[in-house]
């Protein structure tokens, strides 16, 4: 029932609150689509990064292959797996814009600009910003050479303000290009009256920021775009039946709609069986009045269970099986 969920989507977010399982159903997920003969990337956002040790091995951050199947309708279905790492993906955008600098600022600016990168290093948003720039192409990405990616995300706030920057960043950039564009008509102006060549390299340098600029807008705004088009984009939310997870999944499907984000369904991850004796049969009672809470407060979204299963799922033996009993 849960991939018919999904079916026809090209993007997955997995979320919900930490330790609930979002990365186990992410990657049963992909690896259920998989079975089916489907190219599945899976990535992970999270900075605990549970991917690798849930599939037993290391995972980096660059695509690479993580199980594939040759035999019967599951033939040429693969899945592959990345976990974004923050922390390089500032340094490599800052590199870049140092490397921009150098062509660009004279030689007696430089000094002031590398101070200002420094504390880029450390500015708030930093890191999301970074994390949104590798959203942006595995979802490119995933668009060309995939049938699916699923993301793997961190817990609720940390996912829900990734998934507002986008938004955020297209207005701030349109605004620094309004910026640009006023500057440069007063600069024009000023070349005309000195009589300089608008070949320049102060024009020049100008013309490349523009570029660089309007290259950001569009990567954050056709991002934007994905994220909100429910034909393509799909958010899973995974809780246990508990009073805590269960608060959390109502706040967060509030705000998915505040940011119109399509909500694609519901997972009660680790549902207790009734038949294992008392203990067991009483908690499923709980989690049953858990379960009927969150139908009614959003009755139009589907809704499937995952049950508790003994043992731990690690390793792609051990997520197959459990992938299998998805379909």
């Amino acid at each position: 029932m849960l991939l018919n969920l999904i079916d026809g989507l090209r993007v997955v977010f997995v979320g919900g609150k930490g330790g609930v399982g979002k990365t186990t159903v992410a990657s049963s997920l992909a690896i259920a689509h998989a079975l089916k003969g489907h190219r599945v990337l899976v990535v992970s956002t999270d900075p605990a990064h549970n991917l690798g040790h849930l599939w037993d091995r290391e995972v980096g951050d660059a695509p690479e292959r993580l199980i594939a199947f040759t035999d019967g309708d599951a033939s040429g279905g693969i899945v592959d797996g990345m976990e974004i790492d923050p922390k390089a993906t500032l340094e490599r955008h800052l590199a870049s814009v140092e490397r921009t600098m150098r062509r660009m600022l004279p030689e007696r600016m430089r000094p002031h600009a590398q101070r200002h990168l420094a504390l880029a290093r450390e500015a708030p948003g930093s890191f999301e910003s970074a994390v949104l720039e590798r959203v942006a192409d595995a979802v490119a990405l995933g668009l060309e050479e995939y049938d699916l990616v699923v993301f793997d995300t961190a817990p609720t706030g940390h996912t829900l303000r990734l998934l507002t920057l986008p938004a955020q960043l297209t207005t701030w950039t349109e605004s620094l290009l309004k910026n640009r564009d006023r500057s440069e008509r007063y600069s024009a102006a000023m070349r005309s009256i000195a009589g300089t060549s608008s070949a320049d390299p102060a024009a020049e340098a100008d013309a490349e920021l523009r570029r660089t600029l309007i290259r950001r807008r569009d990567r954050f705004e056709n991002l934007r775009k994905v994220v909100t088009d429910r034909l393509r984009t799909g958010f899973l939310v995974v809780f246990t039946p508990e009073r805590m997870p269960v608060a959390e999944t109502l706040e967060l499907a509030e705000s998915l709609k505040d940011i119109k984000v399509p909500l694609a369904a519901l997972v009660a991850n680790r549902r207790s069986p009734s038949d294992a004796g008392q203990l067991l049969k009483d908690r499923r009672d709980v989690e049953d009045s858990q379960i009927e809470r969150v139908r009614q407060m959003l009755p139009d979204i589907p809704l499937s269970e995952l049950p508790l299963v003994p043992g731990e799922l690690v390793g792609r033996q051990a997520l197959t099986n459990f992938a299998r009993s998805l379909s």
